[in-house]
Order: C-alpha cells, then structure tokens, then sequence
C-alpha cells in the first residue's frame, strides 16, 4: 500500500556505513573475469532500433569508468573494462551477445541491461551459470524473486508500483477523468497497465479506451487516432524511445491536450520529450527518484556541480541534461561501490551479497527522502519515489515523497 511522507532532508551517509556487515579480506579470490590488474563487465544496449534513445544509459557508463581508470587506477587497483554491446533492443540478439560475453569473453557479470522482452531471454541462463545481472533496466515483477532467481536484480521503481502511483494521483487530482491507455504489447507494457488498474480500484471504469502496439511498428499514429475518438482527458503512455515522442507529438497534432502521464523510462527530456515539441511536452507528470539534470533547482547543489563537472570532461558529445546519462552515470556509481566494497574476494557470491545489503544508500544524484534499500529476501532497490510535471524547459517536483 502507498502512503505520502513528508520529506525530512538529505539522507547523507559515508559510503563506507553504506553497506552493513562488510568484512575486510586479507586473502584475494576472484571468479570469471577479474584479475589483479581488471575487473571485465558485460551488458547489452539498444544502440539501434526502436529504444536506441536509451543507450546514453551505456555511454554515459563507459565513459565513468574509463574516467575511474584513468584518474583512480581503477577499483581497488584493478581498471575496468566495460563490454558494451549492441542488441537492437533485439530478444534474439541479446540471447546471442549474452553468451557470447559469458562464454567467449568471461565477465564478471551482466550489468544494466535494458528491456523486460530482452533480459527475459536470458535470465534462466544466467541464473543457471551463476552469472550476475545485475540491476537490469526493467521493473517488471518477476524481477524481484530471490528465491528462484537468486542472480537476477532489477534496478529500477517496479512497474506495477509505478502504476500505481500515477492511478493514485489522478483519483485524488481528476477523479471524474476518462482515461485513454497507450500499451506496449510486451510485458512492460503489461505490468504498468495491471499496476494501473489495481490503482483504481473499483474506478477501474475510469478507462474508456486501450489500444496497444508492437515495438517493431513504425510508428504509433493510428493507434493514436483511435484513442483521439474517446475525448478522454488523461492519457498514460505506457512506451519507450521513439514510440513515446511520437505518440505526445500525435496527440498534440491532433488538438487532443489531455493530461499525460508517461514511464520514468520514457521521460527524458532531449531522448524523447524535446524530439516531441516543447508545446506538445508540456505538463507531462511522471515518477522520478533522482534529481533533474538541467532542472535549475539543482543548480548549486554539489553532487550535480559534480556530474555536471564529470561530464564536461569525460563525455563532451553526451548531453548532460538527458536523463538517461545521468541515470549511467548514478548506475556506475553503484555499480563502482559494490566492487570497491567486495574488496580482494571478488566472487560472484560476495558480489551479490554486497549488492542485496544496501541500507540507506544514496548516490550524489538521489533525489532529497529518497534512499535505495536491498535485502536477501527482497530486491527491489527503491521502494519510494516522487512525482514531478514537466513545464516545458524542465522537470518540476510535486507533492511529496510517496513510499510503497
């Protein structure tokens, strides 16, 4: 059940009281892809296809670790290496790179890939190989299941809690709205919407019309159209990339101007909202758990200075402003503290029991009241989020902290 919280100030805690019971080891011990002198990563990317708005998520994590390597040595001594490659948002392909990177290349682990279709494809192999994946970017539910997938952790707000969320505020902020359904036909797609729906309850009614779509389809224009003929005035996009933009674009063209809503995912605002108009953007509310790049109520806060100072040097040709590369470079950031913890026993085994011990965790772009939280028996790493309305330059918070 959700329930509001009201903001009590900056959680800030040293990354070394950031994880509970870690021991010192005197003794090295490695698993499949680290030596004394390297720690190889793997991960697949929409650098192509229907999602490739997302791939700055995999740039922006290249770029910081050769940025740990080149001024820290590294982690604890050894460089990073970081095999990033391209599955065209592909199940397929990823399924073929994925073994290819456990296999022919030997990683360490399988780290922040993207997609609920793509890491389902390879879940089971990994799990079987003991292979970590790591905060993979997909908030679908059977992600959160230690018992039978013990290797596999989402990274991102649940779906389903997402969904949640945003029924929740409409039936507070417009609860005589009609409301129209933009759905992926995948599991993402279908995990916001079951989300949505338990969020409204017996107003499950609310919803007047639902059309879904494939992310192989060209464009999402008649789908469109045909939720334009319901005169609802909210409309959810459950989309990612290029399907997004098109459908706020299309709906504006059409003079349809109802309150939009779209997935944390979704919402960056040079990948998808500026390529949709400023005009057409305006008011979208969507979840967020970390601070607004480009948002100038963050302008003289010291962890963007920081990004914003990273950036500039290590990854010129990326927009700073984007979401998604402020999201590779918190993802890193994570992932760089979990093998600085695991010290010389770099297992698998320690590797997952660092990651499934975060207690109070932040990084320097974690939104003020919002903490990441791991446990054994549950892997969901945020369990509170905000809302925040786009206003046509930037992102806005409203309301406050909302916790599951």
């Amino acid at each position: 059940m959700m329930r509001r919280v009201a903001v009590r100030g900056v959680i800030a805690l040293a990354v070394a009281a950031q994880f509970i019971g870690a021991p010192a080891f005197a003794e090295k011990k490695y698993d499949p892809g680290v030596s004394d002198t390297e720690i190889k990563l793997g991960q697949t990317m929409p650098y192509s296809g229907p999602a490739s708005a997302l791939s700055s998520i995999g740039k922006a994590q290249i770029a910081y670790f050769k940025y740990l390597n080149e001024t820290q040595g590294g982690i604890n001594g050894r460089k990073v290496t970081l095999l990033s490659l391209d599955d065209g948002y592909s199940p397929p392909k990823t399924v073929e790179l994925t073994r290819q990177l456990v296999e022919r290349d030997k990683v360490f682990a399988i780290v922040n890939t993207i997609g609920t279709a793509t890491n389902r494809t390879t879940h089971r192999y990994l799990n079987q190989k003991k292979v970590p994946q790591f905060f993979i970017l997909s908030g679908a539910a059977q992600w959160n299941d230690p018992k039978n997938n013990p290797w596999t952790m989402m990274g991102m707000i649940a779906y389903q809690t997402e969904g949640t969320v945003y029924a929740r505020n409409i039936l507070e902020t417009m609860p005589n709205a009609r409301i129209a359904l933009l759905r992926q036909n995948d599991d993402f797609g279908k995990d916001y919407v079951e989300g949505f729906k338990h969020g409204l309850g017996d107003k499950a009614g609310m919803v007047v019309a639902e059309v879904s779509f494939e992310t192989t389809d060209p464009t999402v224009d008649a789908q469109i159209i045909q939720l334009r003929a319901s005169n609802a005035d909210v409309f959810f996009v459950v989309a990612t990339g290029k399907h997004a933009t098109q459908a706020i674009r299309k709906a504006h063209e059409l003079g349809w101007k109802p309150q939009i809503y779209l997935p944390v995912g979704s919402a960056s605002i040079p990948g998808v909202l500026r390529p949709a108009g400023a005009e057409a953007a305006t008011g979208i509310i969507t979840a967020a758990n970390s601070k607004s790049a480009g948002d100038p109520t963050w302008a003289d806060d010291p962890g963007m200075k920081d990004y914003y100072a990273w950036a500039k040097k290590w990854a010129p040709e990326l927009n700073p402003d984007d979401s998604f590369v402020a999201g590779g470079y918190t993802y890193a950031y994570i992932l760089a503290d979990l093998l600085r913890q695991s010290g010389d026993l770099l297992t698998r085994e320690n590797f997952m029991r660092q990651a499934t011990s975060l207690k109070g965790y932040t990084t320097p772009l974690t939104l003020p009241g919002i903490v990441i939280e791991t446990g054994p028996n549950d892997y969901l790493p945020y369990q509170t989020l905000r809302l925040q309305r786009f206003d046509g330059t930037s992102y806005k918070l409203i309301g406050d902290v909302i916790r599951e």
